[in-house]
């Protein structure tokens, strides 16, 4: 009668195995579920850390570029280059009434003279990539440092990379040539040095960001050959402010 025992200890014993088994499998399974939600967080952290990388690296090269353009357009279009001018060449008329009434002997000037006309051939250069446009031209004749001729004209545009002739005309003031002491001599010579004063004042306009208002001067000093009735000798100094 004793020997059912051990048959009751073995199943007591099989039983708690399983147990065991049982409660080591279910402690294994939550251990693994703690592992993938490791593993996704690590994964998620590790994709939002390579798109900031990649939003980092898109806004540095597109920053990188910009930059490219800002300095191509700085040294290209938005560079803004200084307006050029030129005398092409001065031609006065009515000379030879002035040489008729300075006669061989003498070298009075009758006031009856009043039809000396002066014209100049004038060019305005515009190396940038935008026009430049001015506003009414000041030119003003000289003799001895005394103002005989002065014309305006009218506003203009030189357009891009061209260049604008114009042709200012002017009266000669002879009442006023009369009145400078060293005409006469002069006369006599058969020469007058005379000088052209012109200002331009204009601005460049590139797509309404750089603005720049530009001032223009030209002092040019020439010798009037009374005797061949033409001019020669042409010295200009220019200056550009921007």
């Amino acid at each position: 009668m004793s020997q059912p025992q051990p048959l009751n200890s073995s199943m007591a014993s099989s039983t708690n195995d399983q147990s065991q088994f049982l409660a080591l499998g279910s402690h294994r399974i939550h251990v693994d579920n703690d592992d993938n939600d490791i593993t996704m967080e690590l994964h998620k952290k590790k994709r939002r850390r390579r798109r900031c990388i990649k939003c980092c690296g898109c806004c540095i090269a597109t920053m990188l570029v910009l930059i490219v353009i800002m300095l191509v357009l700085g040294f290209t279009l938005f560079r803004v280059h200084e307006p050029f001018i030129r005398m092409n060449s001065v031609k006065i008329d009515g000379i030879s009434y002035l040489m008729t009434s300075s006669g061989s002997s003498s070298t009075i000037v009758q006031p009856s003279i009043s039809n000396l006309t002066v014209f100049a051939d004038v060019s305005v250069k515009n190396p940038n990539a935008v026009s430049f446009k001015f506003d009414e031209a000041t030119t003003s004749l000289f003799y001895d440092d005394v103002v005989i001729g002065e014309t305006l004209t009218p506003p203009g545009t030189a357009k891009a990379r061209r260049t604008l002739r114009m042709n200012v005309s002017m009266e000669v003031m002879v009442e006023k040539i009369l009145k400078i002491p060293r005409l006469g001599r002069d006369l006599r010579y058969g020469e007058l040095l005379v000088s052209t004063y012109t200002r331009i004042n204009g601005k460049i306009k590139i797509l309404n960001i750089v603005k720049k208002n530009a001032e223009i001067k030209m002092n040019c000093v020439m010798m009037v050959d009374l005797r061949n009735q033409d001019v020669r000798n042409f010295d200009c100094k220019r200056e550009v402010s921007l």
